[in-house]
């Protein structure tokens, strides 16, 4: 195998990789993407062959990051009743794009992210998406959600499942922000309760509904994204 200088890895191999990564982030379902896995699979593999696994997660680090920072600009640019469904769009393009791009990384995965990190590339890139996307928007988000629960045919019943399910992925301590909410999607994330205590958790969630548009956070104003 060629020495792969760092040089060589900047001009040739990494602008490579950073186009196929643009259009796995941007594809839709379905999406015919022009690019060849077996050429960045084995563009991948040299790289780490040739020791720039440190650089190249870097750089994919990066990459992702400032793509996920797009995206939630996107969203809070987003009116209210679009906010709902242009999150579900972002959270399944996002989680899609993922089952091509960790595969492509594999190499780098086994041979620098798990044996020198101690970590796991799908649990980093995931990690992305929750810092730079859904913690940013999560107090925006839930009390629309609450309402849309509220307004029959308001949001589909897929696109609710879709993104409690994500939300609940992400940081499945967000339960406790709507436990009667996260309950009708995810199995067994409630203790054994009594007729009451099921009333007392869907009072609970109209009570944070509340207490949210209190705070400014209400259907009528445009999502502000928040810290």
């Amino acid at each position: 195998m060629n020495v792969i200088t760092i040089e060589d890895y900047k001009s040739t191999y990494w602008p490579k990789l950073d186009s196929a990564i643009d259009q796995l982030l941007t594809q839709s379902p379905g999406d015919y993407i022009p690019i060849s896995y077996e050429q960045i699979y084995s563009c991948v593999y040299k790289c780490v062959c040739q020791q720039h696994s440190e650089q190249m997660y870097s750089d994919l680090i990066k990459k992702i990051t400032n793509h996920l920072e797009r995206v939630s600009k996107e969203l809070q640019a987003s009116p209210p009743d679009l906010y709902i469904e242009r999150f579900n769009v972002a959270l399944g393009q996002y989680m899609g794009a993922l089952q091509s791009i960790v595969p492509l990384f594999i190499y780098m995965n086994k041979f620098y992210i798990e044996t020198k990190l101690n970590r796991d590339l799908k649990d980093d890139l995931i990690k992305l998406f929750t810092e730079h996307v859904a913690e940013k928007h999560i107090y925006n988000l839930m009390p629309l959600l609450l309402e849309a629960q509220s307004t029959p045919f308001q949001i589909t019943p897929s696109t609710m499942a879709n993104i409690v399910k994500g939300l609940y992925t992400l940081r499945p301590e967000w339960v406790q922000m709507a436990p009667a909410l996260f309950s009708k999607f995810i199995p067994n994330i409630l203790p054994p309760a009594v007729e009451s205590e099921l009333q007392e958790y869907a009072a609970q969630d109209q009570k944070l509904q509340r207490e949210l548009i209190q705070n400014g956070f209400t259907s009528t104003n445009s999502p502000t994204g928040g810290t």
